[in-house]
């Protein structure tokens, strides 16, 4: 709002008659000369707009030999209807005032950012404003009285045309209403092919066609920021980044003419700017987050020129504040681009060689992240936007990042399951490398146990025949003590030969190489001959062994290895007579259920500690502490008779209580008449 008292024109106009004034400036601006700045309310359309700025309208004609300002305000519930012009009313001021014109100019000034090209050039002409040439102000005095003489004040409607066609007085409601529904058609359509589609490609493809044709626009594209998770190249193959380019179509830039390498220099370098010098590399990063490229064009002729492929002078620097606005969901409608960017050279030059004449750039988002922009663009003449394109246009925007949302799941989804899978096989391939490493270890370790047992027999087996040649001499020839000895070296090397055995038959079994001898024989004669073999054991340790036959005579006959049953039901008792106390018991106990003979030892023992039953079968695992060693024994023998157990495709367990004692129970299945391996097991 102007305060100078020396204005030349003050008065409430229709806005047909100050839009006209407008015009009768610009004719006149263009006698004055070539350095004369011609400057209207659409250079605000592209930053964020004061709220007293809001309601104004201007043309501003700034030169050294002629200046003038007509400036507007709406009153209040007062409005210019886009689209259209109405005959509301606006407070008109016009002035040929220096100093009304330089307040003006700096006020305009201060909206623009310090650093943009604007700026500078509006603080410049502030400057060169000078007295009016009266020559030229007298020329513009009579074009506006000849005007003001010429236009009633009233509001005119001109008369139908007799000879005219009639028209119909609903037809203008009838098109609007057939235009809606057209427009909503369209959106449907596009909602629905991103409901059963994930095909990103087509449906931008499809979508961005329909709309330039719908709209009769010159040229749609889709412009993606660097820092957006979708790839591009999956969209156009031969879209390449566009840089400054790309920006410049759709996006609000501070511009000015580069030097060489200055390209990522802010000018005046402040602390709040995104960019650094070239000294500071590490921060490139916020220059690069506002940078990005045309994913997606489609053109009404192959004659409008193409921005997927065009390059040129690095004269643009990207700002945070445009970025930022577009984040915020402002969208930029640009009338003509030879007003709003009047004192941007560089920018205009370039828009005008793209063949961009008018924009609108709507925001492309989705949970609160700038994707990308939606930019419509007319080439050849000024368009003015009006709210229907503008909400198609919106409205297309956020279909658009519903699409690329999905997309984007769903290509999250599938690198997630391709993690996966990778992970699943690096898995399997180190679980398969591990297996083989320790079935080879298993190997080696059964081979050589094997391989040293063997060659311990032989002098083994001396040791045992020898002391027992010389017990059986007459007692004359020995002494007593050396008779003693003798007994000592023959039971240490029987003790010895059945630990080897042992070892033996584990690195058999393991290794594959051990098979059953399958017969038919008397269950109640082995579990004798068992128990027999250990009674002298069992006396001299004062425990009591027992045999609890549980068995009909009808049932006594059984088919498996009598060997093998034999060695499991002697290390079970052996084990059991081991771990019980003086004046303890063991029992075996035996019986049969349909096809499977069960023998169970029972003893009065020590006991285990839960926590040690899984231990129990393990290979050289003995579950007393190897410094305070009380019971002799390898830890071979538990294991060994899970393998013989398992080699008859039964199975062993125990039951134990601490200071109690233990039951170990066995099921050995009936065993058809062939050879089994254990490797079959």
């Amino acid at each position: 709002m102007l305060s100078s008292p020396d204005l030349s024109f003050s008065r409430t106009l229709p806005i047909v008659v100050f839009n006209q004034l407008g015009v009768l400036l610009e004719q006149m601006a263009q006698t004055v000369g070539s350095a004369v700045l011609i400057l209207t309310e659409a250079v605000l359309v592209r930053i964020y707009i004061p709220v007293d700025w809001r309601r104004q309208r201007f043309t501003l004609v700034v030169s050294e030999q002629f200046s003038v300002l007509l400036v507007g305000t709406f009153e209040q519930g007062s409005r210019e209807t886009e689209g259209q012009e109405t005959y509301s009313e606006i407070n008109a001021q016009l002035t040929f005032n220096l100093e009304a014109i330089a307040s003006f100019v700096c006020e305009l000034r201060d909206l623009f950012e310090c650093d943009s090209d604007t700026h500078q050039n509006l603080e410049r002409y502030q400057q060169i404003i000078r007295p009016n040439d009266l020559t030229l102000q007298s020329q513009f005095t009579l074009l506006l009285l000849e005007y003001l003489l010429t236009q009633p004040n009233q509001e005119i409607i001109a008369p139908p045309s007799p000879i005219g066609p009639a028209v119909y007085i609903c037809q203008p409601v009838e098109d609007a209403l057939k235009k809606q529904i057209s427009q909503e058609r369209l959106l449907n359509q596009v909602t629905t092919q991103i409901r059963k589609s994930l095909d990103l490609p087509v449906i931008m493809a499809t979508a961005i066609t329909q709309v330039r044709e719908f709209l009769e626009l010159d040229r749609l594209v889709i412009y993606k920021f660097e820092g957006s998770q979708v790839n591009s190249q999956q969209y156009q193959s031969d879209s390449i980044p566009l840089n400054e380019t790309a920006l410049a179509i759709g996006m609000e830039l501070s511009v000015r003419e580069p030097s060489e390498m200055d390209f990522y220099i802010h000018e005046n370098n402040n602390k709040d700017s995104p960019f650094i010098s070239v000294n500071n590399q590490p921060l490139l990063k916020d220059y690069q987050k506002y940078s990005g490229y045309i994913v997606y064009e489609a053109r009404a002729t192959d004659a409008i020129t193409s921005v997927l492929n065009y390059t040129e002078k690095n004269c643009f620097i990207r700002t945070s504040q445009c970025w930022e606005k577009y984040r915020q969901g402002f969208t930029l409608a640009v009338d003509d681009v030879e007003k709003t960017y009047a004192l941007e050279e560089c920018l205009l030059n370039f828009l005008r060689e793209c063949q961009v004449r008018a924009k609108f750039a709507a925001p492309i988002m989705f949970e609160d992240k700038l994707w990308g922009l939606l930019i419509a663009h007319q080439c050849d003449e000024p368009h003015q936007w009006n709210d229907s394109e503008k909400n198609l246009l919106i409205a297309i925007a956020e279909q658009l990042a519903i699409a690329i949302h999905q997309a984007e799941l769903m290509q999250t989804l599938t690198q997630e399951k391709q993690n996966l899978e990778q992970r699943v096989i690096e898995r399997t391939m180190a679980l398969r490398d591990a297996l083989l490493a320790a079935e080879a270890a298993s190997r080696i370790r059964s081979e050589f146990l094997a391989t040293i047992s063997h060659e311990l027999l032989t002098p083994l087996t001396y040791v045992i025949g020898m002391s027992s040649t010389l017990l059986r001499w007459p007692l004359g020839e020995l002494s007593q003590r050396q008779r003693g000895y003798l007994q000592t070296i023959h039971d240490s090397g029987e003790h010895l030969l059945e630990m080897i055995n042992d070892i033996l038959d584990l690195s058999q079994i393991e290794a594959g190489k051990t098979a059953l001898n399958i017969s038919e024989f008397s269950l109640v004669n082995v579990a004798q001959n068992a128990v027999e073999s250990l009674r002298k054991k069992a006396t001299s340790e004062q425990i009591n062994l027992i045999l609890d036959l549980q068995i009909d005579s009808s049932r006594d006959r059984f088919t498996a290895d009598v060997k093998r049953v034999e060695q499991i039901l002697l290390n079970l008792l052996t084990n059991a007579i081991k771990f019980t106390p003086e004046n303890g018991s063991v029992t075996l106990r035996l019986w049969v259920e349909d096809d499977t003979a069960i023998f169970q030892v029972e003893d009065t023992g020590i006991g285990i500690p839960e926590e040690q039953l899984p231990l129990l079968f393990e290979k050289f695992q003995q579950l007393d502490t190897p410094y305070r060693r009380r019971y002799e024994g390898t830890g071979v023998g538990l294991a060994l008779t899970k393998q013989l157990v398992q080699l008859h495709r039964g199975r062993i367990e125990v039951e134990s209580t601490v200071s109690i004692g233990s039951i170990f129970t066995v099921w050995i299945p009936s065993q058809t008449v062939r050879v089994f391996r254990s490797a079959e097991c």
